[in-house]
């Protein structure tokens, strides 16, 4: 399968940044040294145009904000929902499927932790997100008090791969399976998808959790919930493997999109190809390469484990 190369900040107000700089753009051939140009899947903007435009240096990152935290709701011992307000472009930034931001309670930019965006409401410019709690980064957000302030960078909006195959999903059947805390970044995806007038069913497995504290969200669509077990021994179920051939057989589902760990992902595109569905288009959470947010680290240039069509 052939990997099509993109950035997720070509032609917005972020473009060139400081790979620019170096000579290391992923897209531009110019700035990488070459002679002529021969853009990788060009979008209508020259990068390069842009950069001399901008007197050779990169544009201005992502800005920082301090918020005010307007809700904190502890649903387990290590999942909390914070609601906090934003300034209203931020809001209409961090709409977009695949959204997310860093935040962190301390001065210290080390602890900035990426979340994904769970809710942006624009008309009361509040962000939802829900945090699961694993180590000393999230610790430090379970200190954060409704009427105090938290810190946070962005917006970020590589959170989903395949997001051009969740933007070109119009009045189809879709697919939607979701396990533990992918059922937060799962939000924006089946916004997107009920804006475009899919018909989406969605596999929800809580686990590990003791319920899905997504419902009050999934209410303002038209969406058809189906609680299963997704994983059994770290392999897809048995019974989610007849639910989902059964729903693509009969609904001639066209896309998937796919929210969980890593592991959910692989499995379910091991049997798609092996019932012969491999021409499905798929989505799926980016859990490994929200890393630095800026592509100065190069996480995000490793060869992933698996490849999803329209990356």
């Amino acid at each position: 399968m052939k990997e099509i190369v993109e950035c997720i900040d070509v032609g917005t107000e972020y473009c060139p940044c400081k790979l620019a700089e170096s000579g290391e753009c992923i897209i531009c051939s110019q700035l990488q040294g070459d002679c002529l140009c021969d853009c990788l899947n060009w979008k209508g903007v020259c990068i390069y145009h842009e950069f001399i435009g901008n007197g050779s240096k990169a544009k201005e990152g992502r800005k920082t904000y301090n918020c005010l935290v307007v809700k904190k709701e502890v649903l387990e011992e290590d999942v909390v929902v914070i609601k906090f307000e934003v300034p209203h472009k931020l809001a209409i930034d961090l709409v977009k499927p695949g959204s997310f931001i860093f935040i962190r309670t301390s001065e210290n930019i080390y602890y900035d932790v990426p979340i994904s965006i769970l809710e942006s409401d624009i008309n009361s410019n509040i962000v939802s997100i829900m945090i699961e709690i694993r180590g000393i980064k999230t610790k430090q957000l379970l200190t954060i008090g409704e009427g105090e302030e938290i810190t946070i960078r962005g917006p970020y909006w590589n959170g989903v791969f395949g997001i051009s195959n969740v933007n070109k999903q119009k009045d189809k059947n879709v697919l939607v399976l979701a396990r533990g805390i992918g059922m937060a970044p799962m939000m924006p995806v089946i916004r997107k998808l009920a804006l475009n007038n899919n018909k989406i069913t969605l596999l929800m497995d809580k686990e590990p959790y003791k319920d899905i504290y997504i419902k009050e969200y999934l209410e303002n669509y038209n969406v058809e919930l189906i609680e299963v077990s997704l994983l059994d021994k770290g392999k897809l179920s048995d019974e989610a493997k007849v639910i989902v051939k059964k729903l693509i057989d009969e609904k001639d589902i066209s896309y998937i999109h796919i929210a969980g760990a890593d592991i959910l992902t692989v499995t379910t595109i091991d049997y798609l190809n092996e019932i012969d569905k491999n021409k499905i288009d798929l989505s799926c959470c980016n859990n490994t390469k929200m890393c630095c947010g800026e592509g100065i680290c190069a996480l995000c240039t490793e060869v992933p484990q698996f490849n999803i069509k329209g990356q």
